[in-house]
Parts: structure tokens; sequence; C-alpha cells
């Protein structure tokens, strides 16, 4: 078999067909990475040979099309190819019962439609299971930078964070928050200012049944964002 049909056989067998925000059924290891890399490369080099940009020859785009394909693998879409973050969860010895709120979280992620790019911020709250154990703060933002990365619609994002987060720790209660700016709008069609931006939130469990907890959830996010900037 040659170079390039191994190449081909390597990518088929990795590549099952997903909707652009799901990740395959096995995380790709270090042969098919590879594999997909120099796949993709390819199919770049002929986009930019579509578009009549001169990558053999122009100094500035000789070696793009690998670097957007090594960008694509491995950075904006590798919540697809890898495996979701290990969980480290710590006792809730004093069955603290309150809510907690944690964010800002970066987000950054890439429009499903016209391949842009989204950035904002993730908060997150959560009501802890009784007797159940508390997941370590930073897993949250790791959560958040999984499922983003990947091409993505907003309204799917705050839903696959909070399934993903509910089914792994059984809170309560939980309840997810997304607030970011579409370059789709910004830098394309009405090219609307960077302060516009596309807010949503995912409730769950107590946090779904109760007014009273959603307010509190989102006057801890008011406080946070506030402090932030």
């Amino acid at each position: 078999m040659t170079v390039q049909a191994n190449v081909l056989a390597l990518v088929q067998e990795a590549m099952e067909a997903r909707r652009s925000n799901e990740a395959l059924d096995t995380p790709l290891d270090a042969a098919g990475e590879a594999a997909m890399i120099d796949a993709a490369a390819r199919k770049v080099e002929e986009l930019l040979d579509v578009l009549r940009i001169d990558h053999r020859n122009d100094h500035n785009t000789r070696d793009t099309p690998r670097r957007v394909a090594k960008m694509l693998v491995r950075e904006l879409l590798k919540g697809r190819f890898t495996a979701p973050p290990a969980l480290t969860e710590f006792r809730n010895a004093e069955e603290f019962d309150h809510l907690i709120v944690t964010g800002p979280i970066a987000v950054r992620s890439t429009c499903a439609h016209h391949l842009m790019p989204i950035y904002g911020t993730a908060f997150i709250g959560i009501l802890p299971a009784e007797g159940g154990n508390i997941l370590g703060l930073s897993k949250y933002d790791r959560i958040v930078d999984h499922f983003a990365a990947r091409f993505q619609i907003q309204e799917e994002l705050v839903k696959q964070i909070g399934n993903f987060i509910v089914e792994a720790t059984r809170p309560r209660g939980l309840a997810v928050r997304i607030s970011a700016v579409h370059m789709c709008k910004t830098h394309r069609g009405v090219r609307a200012g960077h302060d516009s931006r596309m807010v949503n939130s995912s409730f769950h469990g107590e946090m779904l049944e109760s007014r009273d907890l959603r307010e509190e959830f989102l006057r801890e996010c008011a406080t946070l964002e506030r402090s932030a900037r």
C-alpha cells in the first residue's frame, strides 16, 4: 500500500460521520491525528487553488494549508477528537447545600454556519447533591473548553455543557449561562458592533423548578461579570 493510500485508509478508519458538534466514538490516536492533518492539508491546498491563491510560491501562504489543518485538528476541533476531561471530585465534608456559582469562564468556539469565531464567557451554577461530592472548580473551565472546541451553535453548546455535568455529577440543580460575540455577525452580513452579544441559559433540576434560584444565579452572574471588568 502506498503512503498516500495508507493515510487515506487511516482517515477513513478514524472518521465516523458525526454532526459538527459531536465527538467521535473513539478519540484519535497519534497515527489517526497525523493522517487527518495530512488529508485536511491537501483539501486546504485545493481550496486555495480554487480561490486562485498561489500558496506554492507566495511566501505568506506557502505553509498555510498545513498550519490550518493542524489548527483545526489540534485546537479548534479538538473537542471532537479527544476524550472529555478527567473530573476531580472532593468530599463535601461540611455538606454545603447552597448555590455555588463560578465564572467568568472563557468561551472560544467556532460557528458551525460560517466557520467564524465565537468568543465570550460562561457562568455555571451548582446545587451540590445531598451527600455527594463537589467538583474541582478548574474542571468546569475544562468542560466548557472541551465542548466549545467544535463547530458549534450557542443554543446547543449551553445544553451540551449542562447535560454533561448533570450526567457526571448528579447535582440537585445546575445552571449554565453563556454570553458571547459571534463574528459571523460582526464581520459579515449586517456587520454588527463588537458589543453585540448573544446570551442564553440552560437550567436543570431544582434550578429549573425554582424561580428564586434562577434569579439568585443571574444576580451572582452579574456580580461576577462586573468584578471581572
